[in-house]
């Protein structure tokens, strides 16, 4: 009998491409998406995947599971700005820790057998020391980071198996730059429209870089494993700071203009790298893109 699983948020950027995992590995898939940022054309044609247009903050999850049955759920479904966070709080709120607690009790009243659930580095906050491991302080600087942390809570108090994952700055084909505060998708943007590209603060702050399909592959590998209950960094461990990626993306993308540099934003972390080193001991042989390759596999992209 096919496993099957539910991902909120799978026509999104990372929910797709792990969307395409899940088909590959011959997964029945349903797919929970409002999609205000995600998009429909991002699934593939498939008799193994369904797509239920809906806000899970709100509507009945409870029809979706007693239909569906799911093996797994894979909960991408949120808000991702931090600027937006600051200024949005309520919402912000409203879509990482309540919408994660509706979906956590339709998961224990049908015995979903793993919850894997996507943080993020902002819970850290300001690094005490790189590269930031799971044992470092969580001190959340924006709104953003402090609802990721609170729904981390929620998740292992919920007695649902789970893997909270908590990646670096992801980056591929299908993210958006408009919705989507993703540094390396609004390069991408402005380089291949030969617009200026703004830099807030003096370029030199650091970040941890992944490719987007290292996480589709990850998130894939670890449901029938026997790993559970478990935070993990998912990274590359290496830091790049913001002036190199820029002016590596100019090379690559033939790229002339110099950018503009304006004052630091509230709640931006100056540096970001996370530790890997749980994730290769306890998730195995696991491979991570190097990002001058994912960068030139990006530009060669046309549709994701």
């Amino acid at each position: 009998m096919d496993k099957k699983v539910i991902i909120t948020g799978g026509a999104g950027f990372i929910g797709s491409h792990i969307t395409d995992n899940l088909l590959q590995n011959n997964y029945s898939t349903v797919v929970l998406d409002n999609l205000s940022s995600g998009d429909e054309a991002n699934l593939k044609n498939s008799d193994k995947l369904k797509l239920y247009r809906i806000n899970i903050e709100k509507d009945d999850l409870e029809k979706i599971f007693e239909t569906e049955r799911p093996d797994y759920v894979i909960h991408l479904a949120a808000q991702t700005s931090v600027n937006y966070s600051i200024t949005n709080s309520y919402f912000d709120a409203d879509m990482n820790i309540m919408a994660t607690i509706r979906l956590l009790d339709v998961c224990r009243k049908y015995n979903v057998k793993k919850f894997v659930a996507a943080s993020s580095a902002a819970v850290y906050g300001n690094p005490k020391y790189l590269p930031v491991d799971e044992n470092h302080s969580t001190e959340p600087m924006s709104p953003y980071g402090l609802s990721k942390l609170t729904m981390e809570k929620y998740i292992q108090f919920s007695n649902v198996p789970y893997i909270i994952f908590r990646f670096s700055n992801a980056y591929g084909p299908r993210q958006k730059s408009s919705k989507e505060s993703g540094v390396v998708a609004i390069f991408d943007k402005a380089m291949k429209e030969n617009t200026q590209i703004n830099i807030y603060g003096d370029g030199a702050q650091i970040r941890d870089f992944i490719y987007v399909q290292d996480i589709a592959n990850i998130c894939v590998k670890v449901l029938e494993s026997d790993i559970k209950n478990e935070i993990i960094n998912f990274s590359t461990n290496k830091g790049v700071t913001l002036n190199e990626l820029f002016f590596e993306m100019s090379k690559i993308y033939n790229y002339k203009q110099k950018p503009n540099y304006l004052p630091k934003r509230k709640g931006d972390i100056k540096d970001s790298i996370l530790s890997n080193k749980k994730a290769l001991k306890i998730l195995g042989n696991t491979e991570f893109t190097d990002y001058k390759k994912g960068l030139k596999d990006l530009r060669e992209c046309v549709n994701g």
